[in-house]
């Protein structure tokens, strides 16, 4: 596997509209809201991450950094080998591949992305 940095960022939220106030006038960033439950962030046609509402039945809570990987089956299989947990199965995500979340062995929450 290739060393990667940060791919995309997801911020999940009980209150989405508020965390997507709150990080436009924290930082600036420009939102483009797709509903109501998610919002892209990050210039038009290059977002960066996105702010989504987080319910009952969300993976996770908070932030959450992905990380590019050849294929997301097989870093997910690794992730577990090495003592991680699956928080969200793999997906396919129209415009981005696939994705995935894992917790760490202390139970940071790390998403993964491929082609």
């Amino acid at each position: 596997m290739t060393p990667t940095g940060p791919a995309w960022f997801d911020i999940s939220s009980p209150d989405a509209v508020r965390a997507r106030r709150f990080y436009q006038k924290m930082f600036g960033w420009p939102v483009t809201v797709l509903d109501e439950t998610y919002a892209l962030v990050g210039e038009e046609g290059r977002p960066a991450g996105g702010i989504g509402q987080a319910g009952p039945g969300s993976p996770y809570t908070g932030m959450v950094v992905y990380f590019q990987v050849d294929d997301v089956d097989t870093a997910l299989k690794r992730a577990e080998q090495l003592g991680g947990s699956r928080t969200l199965e793999p997906q396919s995500v129209p415009g981005m591949g696939r994705m995935a979340v894992f917790t760490d062995p202390d139970g940071n929450a790390v998403g993964l992305l491929s082609p």
